[in-house]
């Protein structure tokens, strides 16, 4: 079965984000998008439009949408999870969380320069968006993400 892809609204950046550190091909247009554009783009690419704008899901009645009820990031998330009967991930962090294409694994010389000198000698895979560039590492930002989804999903990514 295809995992779920999704396109989260201008409110909803944060999540977008956390859908992204698990995995979850998400995008996150800019503010000034039109509603149409959004649920047509949404439906284009196959995707669940995620919005907490009631107006945009009476008057546009995408295909495909969940209205998000929290304004909590986390709870955010756990209601996707929830809702969509997603799996945890066999690893985090393997989409850029800023532009949402998949990372690729690099040998850490390759990226020396563009890591703080603390994360240089840390044991796990370094990545790279071969889109923005931007690097990623298994830092302590990378615990604090983890800890935060064990405590928003309790057992979740223990049943990986």
């Amino acid at each position: 079965m295809t995992p779920p892809r999704f396109l989260a609204d201008a409110m909803l950046g944060r999540l977008a984000r956390w859908l992204r550190v698990i995995g979850c091909d998400t995008l996150h247009l800019p503010v000034d998008t039109p509603d149409a554009v959004l649920v047509r783009r949404a439906r284009e690419e196959g995707r669940i439009l995620l919005t907490r704008d009631r107006h945009l899901l009476r008057e546009l009645r995408s295909a495909r949408a969940m209205e998000i009820l929290s304004e909590v990031p986390l709870e955010q998330l756990r209601q996707v999870v929830a809702a969509c009967g997603l799996a945890p991930p066999a690893e985090l962090l393997c989409r850029c969380l800023l532009c949402n294409t998949e990372l690729t694994t690099v040998a850490p010389d390759a990226v020396r320069e563009q890591l703080p000198p603390s994360a240089r000698d840390l044991p796990g895979p370094v990545r790279r968006c071969p889109a923005c560039g931007r690097v990623y590492w298994r830092g302590s930002h990378a615990r604090r993400m983890q800890a935060a989804l064990e405590g928003a999903l309790p057992g979740w990514l223990a049943s990986r």
